[in-house]
């Protein structure tokens, strides 16, 4: 046996079945084995490699035992000269299986062997090299010196800037993403350490390796895909403490007593500021467009009444100054809070959504306006000048933000991308109706295909034009069939392409979903007909905490109206309380066997069955009504099911 596959699978069954589909190619004409081994995966991951991939051999455990106890697990059952630890978020080349063999084979002093990696986007991954993190070098990367001067010998050492990504090298650290071992050498220095839950035992496998008197080498002539980067958990806190703990591991490992207390009192160090950082920084993405927001129309509310006091009183004083930036001040924070809810704040913003949230900021104003006292209310024109003002100045704003990140002009703003299809004509059919089944926001302009079809009204021209139809036809994304197109044709594209802000996706052949992921910043997304949740969004989970305190403090105004309607009074004010605590929340799901594998959210008060007419309802129906819920999530519906399930807002039993 030349090469046993190892991949350690928790819950990513669209990612596992596009790389067991790669790997079933690259293991053509090769003595191989391919072992999945599942961390008890709840989304159905084994039953479709069972039924997709019979001959891949498949261990499932109970819990989730973490990367490296589940990796030892199939190296023990190993039977090849070569092992390959893969996580299934990666895609490789057709060859690539046989070019490591080849160069193994012809390399004695190889222990192990990593290979170029690229993200979604074609860019470069700078972990696919890696120096080991001695105490220098880790305060460095901290520091970051090694991000100021990334290819400097000095400074660089971590991920090895100064060494030739294009050049095969002799390297410390080599990514388990990835990562070719000769069985003979695991057999002499151990398996993975197990204390390593997740991440770092990558780094500890190499340093054995090379402690061991074998190398480990960086191989760039065969490329492949790895969506989840490390950089695309660098703002997640929980992968901060995981990671730099699993530093510490490492040092009081490997290192003298003396080193390993002065590293480790380093990494606690870089833990709390790299998570204080990272908390930062995703507070301050979350918080920049709002502050924009607030500060154009509150200046332009200010303004105008100026100018109508002006135009109306013959004087810019007509209304006391601290009326004038009171009043401001609310109307403002009214008109935030229904474009938040409107949806303005996500990642496709539009001119309905602006005109929406601003509509709902209005109708709020009116009611404010109707309960305050006349000496302190503004002309009705005011606000009307200042709703429309609030429109055009948060629509230019996104169009201008828009501009500043794609370089190019779009009052649409991307809503619907421009999309073709790499493939030939009968694949191509399919995905065009995977894109209309699954809702995707493609503007569909035709394809280009692998043979010419020049009959066809949405041929575009072969796949040798693509680079000239892409800059013709402007196109933001690319659907390439993996049916049609080798797996080293797509990574080459991506590869040579990086420079451009083009989404990549991928099709693999006879699935119902297409995998890809916007840059190294995301963790990958994909298109299906059977998930693409509404509610696992964060800025929708944001929407409804938002609906959430807002419906509790309308619940407490009309409670006298409403206690004689509701079958538990005495549990209707305690359960507000709780949802305005952030323990509970208005709508939950209701109690089923698929709520782990839909997004987390808080108990509810009353569920997605409370508002059906009928309570009888079976397990599968109930599965379907938590799943609808959370595909098609909206505040809107969050409003209805409480509606129509008033009478049950004082239940205290548990949901789920």
């Amino acid at each position: 046996m030349q090469l046993s596959v190892v991949i350690v699978n928790y819950n990513v069954k669209y990612f596992l079945e596009q790389a067991l589909h790669a790997v079933r190619r690259a293991c053509v004409n090769l003595q191989a084995e391919v072992f999945v081994v599942d961390n008890h995966s709840l989304d159905g991951s084994c039953d479709m490699v069972r039924k997709l991939f019979p001959e891949v051999k498949i261990i499932e455990n109970k819990d989730n035992v973490g990367f490296a106890k589940a990796n030892n697990q199939a190296i023990r059952a190993a039977k090849g000269k070569y092992v390959l630890l893969l996580n299934p978020d990666t895609v490789i080349e057709e060859d690539c299986f046989s070019k490591l063999i080849q160069f193994m084979d012809s390399t004695p002093d190889a222990g192990a062997v990593g290979v170029k990696m690229i993200d979604g986007s074609g860019k470069f991954l700078p972990e696919s090299k890696r120096g080991l993190p001695t105490p220098e070098v880790a305060f460095y990367k901290l520091s970051g010196l090694a991000a100021l001067f990334p290819k400097s010998k000095k400074f660089g050492k971590y991920h090895l800037g100064f060494l030739d990504k294009e050049e095969i090298h002799e390297v410390d650290v080599l990514a388990g993403a990835f990562m070719m071992i000769r069985h003979d050498v695991l057999k002499e220095i151990g398996l993975l350490d197990e204390d390593y839950f997740m991440y770092g035992e990558d780094i500890d496998l190499s340093y054995c390796i090379n402690k061991a008197g074998f190398k480990n080498y960086y191989y760039p002539h065969t490329t492949i895909i790895h969506y989840k980067g490390e950089s695309t958990k660098k703002t997640s806190v929980n992968f901060v403490f995981t990671f730099y703990r699993a530093m510490v591991i490492f040092a009081q490992k490997h290192y003298s007593k003396k080193h390993a207390r002065n590293f480790s009192a380093l990494i606690h160090i870089a833990i709390y500021l790299r998570a204080f950082a990272a908390i930062v920084s995703r507070f301050a993405s979350k918080v920049f467009i709002p502050i924009l927001d607030f500060s154009v129309i509150f200046s332009s509310l200010a303004l105008l009444v100026g100018f109508w006091s002006n135009l109306k009183y013959d004087t810019p004083l007509a209304y006391p100054i601290h009326i004038v930036y009171t009043n401001s001040l609310v109307y403002t924070l009214l008109w935030l809070t229904g474009l938040l809810l409107a949806g303005s704040y996500n990642k496709r913003k539009t001119f309905l959504s602006v005109a929406k949230g601003i509509a709902f900021g209005t109708l709020a104003i009116a009611v404010f306006y109707a309960f305050i006292d006349e000496d302190y209310r503004f002309s009705r024109a005011i606000i009307v000048l200042g709703a429309f003002a609030a429109v055009v100045g948060a629509f230019l704003i996104r169009v201008l933000l828009y501009y500043a990140k794609y370089k190019r002009w779009s009052l649409t703003m991307g809503s619907h991308l421009k999309t073709i299809i790499v493939g030939n004509k009968l694949e191509v059919e399919r995905v065009q109706d995977l894109l209309i089944k699954s809702k995707s926001k493609s503007d569909y302009l035709g394809y280009v295909s692998v043979e010419p079809n020049k009959d066809d009204n949405h041929y575009l021209g072969e796949v040798n034009e693509l680079k000239e139809l892409v800059e013709f036809f402007g196109v933001e994304e690319i659907i390439f069939c993996s049916k049609d197109l080798a797996a080293s044709q797509i990574i080459e594209w991506m590869g040579s392409n990086s420079h451009q802000d083009i989404l990549y996706k991928i099709v693999p052949e006879e699935s119902l979903f297409i995998i890809g992921s916007n840059n190294k910043n995301t963790p990958g997304d994909f298109y299906t007909i059977e998930i693409n949740l509404q509610l696992a969004k964060a800025f929708e989970q944001q929407k409804k905490r938002v609906f959430d305190v807002i419906a509790s403090i309308l619940l407490i105004l009309l409670s006298p109206i409403l206690f004689p309607f509701i079958r538990n009074p005495k549990n209707f004010l305690p359960n507000i309380f709780e949802v305005l605590a952030g323990q509970k929340t208005w709508v939950g799901y209701a109690h089923a066997d698929n709520i782990k594998l839909l997004p987390k959210i808080k108990t509810g008060v009353v569920s997605t069955t409370d508002a059906q007419r009928s309570k009888s309802h079976n397990p599968v129906t109930i599965q379907k009504l938590n799943f609808l819920y959370a595909k098609d999530y909206s505040v809107e519906k969050d409003l209805l099911i409480v509606m129509k399930s008033i009478r049950e807002i004082g239940n205290r039993n548990s949901k789920f």
